[in-house]
């Protein structure tokens, strides 16, 4: 059995054998003689220890043994380089020339080349990129729409300073090792010239500004994140009760609004599932990351975090898929046409009936029968967010054959020319003839359960040169060309008169001013 000892290297306690630490006693007592000649020679070696103290620890884990012995401090002697090799390289140039041995890069907040934190300059040295660019882009996104400002605090809250010689270097992707070391000092104290050079207000009013954002404002970013936790809780749980919604756990049909009513009932469950996880996974991680700055508590695991996002992926993917599924309902167009002739009156007035006939079909869907909805009149409604599109267009044209009549036209899509046939078949449209009054219904319907593949209803009505047509206001939203408004000084009453003319409808106020200009 080998003898051990327990030293005190870098603040750090290590248990290591008798030749090994003969063997690291010798390596540092060579590091002191070479930096005696410089003044801030126990800094340096100082900052050796601690990463030579950091490797042990390392190796003590990743082993999973007790004592470093000497292969281990030979093998940090490897990593960490001998003087003789540096004094070798200063002899042939100055070691501040030497070019950079690159390592592992960590993001860290360079407060050295700082102007307010450091966090533009450490991403630039984790990102390669000058920091000014960094700056740049920082500043226009806060000017822009103060995104920018927002992510500058959190990564100053978030991000840590490098603080020891190590984090600086590895701030930069240097090689921990001797070299590294003397070179890292050169530059700090050059830095630290320049900064006492330039000094100034800029230099007092960050580092006031740190202390508050390491104070108070880390109490306003709990708050913040607290107020973010809830917010983000509330859309969850909505989220998740929607979604219940929409898959029948209640008594509601969701599948029948718009955009839902489009996609087949055989993946409209999956589709809404990778909806809602598309919706949810960034929700929870907003939630977990608040409750991690709001408590000062651990790291997300890599697991949870990888576990999240191949979720988050494979929604997106899913849902991506069945859309393109249901876009392919689409590929194929159909129209059919019905002309009916009109009875012949020299007025016709027209108007719009918004109330809606059941079928049997329809009252079964929605629970309506004689007991529970006695004197009840259902109206559509044709406004919302989830309604679908406009459906239906009414025009109006001069006949040329002298006759009455209306052309209805009635066209939808379909993943094939047969199944394009069947939608337009399933459109039913409300429209009727009660002596002169033509009534026009809101909205077209489908039957047999038709989904909806953009159906549409185009009705022409043609009357001869003559007619005069009094025509709902609310029918607006339906006219092709034609708007109440720019019918003269017509602007009180519910209907609104027109002319049929050789030169199409024209409003009867305004034929009456131009009569007059004629005059």
């Amino acid at each position: 059995m080998k003898r051990t000892l327990n030293i005190n290297i870098g603040n750090s306690l290590i248990h290591i054998e008798e030749d090994a630490y003969e063997m690291l006693t010798g390596y540092l007592n060579e590091i002191k003689s070479h930096f005696a000649k410089n003044a801030d020679d126990f800094e340096i070696v100082t900052d050796i220890e601690n990463r030579i103290a950091e490797m042990f620890a390392e190796i003590l884990s990743a082993q999973h043994k007790a004592a470093i012995s000497i292969t281990d401090v030979q093998q940090v002697i490897t990593q960490m380089g001998t003087v003789r090799d540096f004094e070798s390289s200063e002899d042939e140039e100055h070691p501040f020339s030497m070019p950079y041995s690159q390592g592992i890069k960590r993001l860290y907040r360079d407060t050295e080349k700082g102007m307010v934190a450091g966090v533009c300059a450490g991403l630039g040295h984790y990102l390669n990129i000058e920091e000014r660019w960094i700056r740049l882009f920082a500043l226009l996104s806060t000017l822009v729409g103060g995104a920018g400002f927002i992510a500058y605090l959190v990564m100053w809250i978030i991000v840590p300073r490098a603080q020891t010689r190590s984090e600086k270097m590895y701030m930069k992707g240097e090689a921990i090792n001797l070299q590294g070391f003397i070179r890292n000092f050169q530059e700090e104290m050059e830095n630290s010239n320049l900064l006492r050079r330039s000094g100034g207000i800029i230099a007092e009013f960050a580092d006031w500004f740190g202390r508050f954002i390491n104070g108070t404002g880390k109490v306003i970013f709990k708050i913040t994140a607290g107020f973010i936790i809830l917010m983000s809780s509330g859309m969850l749980l909505a989220a998740i009760v929607t979604l219940a919604s929409f898959l029948g756990v209640f008594d509601y049909a969701g599948n029948e609004i718009f955009p839902l009513s489009m996609v087949n009932d055989s993946y409209v469950s999956l589709l809404l599932l990778s909806a809602f996880v598309v919706i949810a996974v960034p929700l929870l991680a907003l939630i977990l990351f608040s409750i991690r700055v709001a408590f000062n508590g651990r790291q997300i695991h890599k697991n949870v975090s990888f576990g999240l996002l191949i979720l988050w992926l494979a929604g997106i993917a899913t849902g991506v898929f069945f859309i393109a599924k249901t876009s392919t309902e689409f590929k194929e167009h159909t129209e059919i046409t019905k002309v009916s002739n009109l009875k012949s009156y020299p007025v016709y007035t027209l108007d719009l009936d918004n109330s809606r006939v059941f079928s049997k079909e329809d009252s079964l869907l929605y629970h309506i029968n004689n007991e529970n909805s006695k004197g009840w009149v259902i109206l559509d409604e044709r406004e919302g967010p989830f309604g679908k599109p406009d459906d239906v267009r009414i025009y109006i044209e001069r006949s040329l054959d002298a006759t009455n009549s209306v052309t209805q036209n009635f066209a939808s899509h379909g993943k094939t020319f047969d199944a394009a046939l069947k939608n337009a078949q399933s459109i039913r449209y409300d429209f009727q003839q009660k002596d002169s009054v033509l009534t026009f219904g809101p909205k077209l319907r489908l039957t047999n359960q038709a989904k909806w593949r953009n159906q549409e209803v185009k009705l022409i009505v043609r009357v001869p040169v003559g007619t005069h047509l009094i025509i709902n206001r609310d029918l607006d939203h339906y006219l092709a060309g034609y708007r109440s408004w720019n019918c003269g000084d017509s602007h009180e009453g519910d209907f609104v008169e027109w002319i049929m003319t050789e030169n199409g409808l024209k409003c009867k106020n305004e034929l009456k001013e131009e009569d007059h200009q004629d005059q």
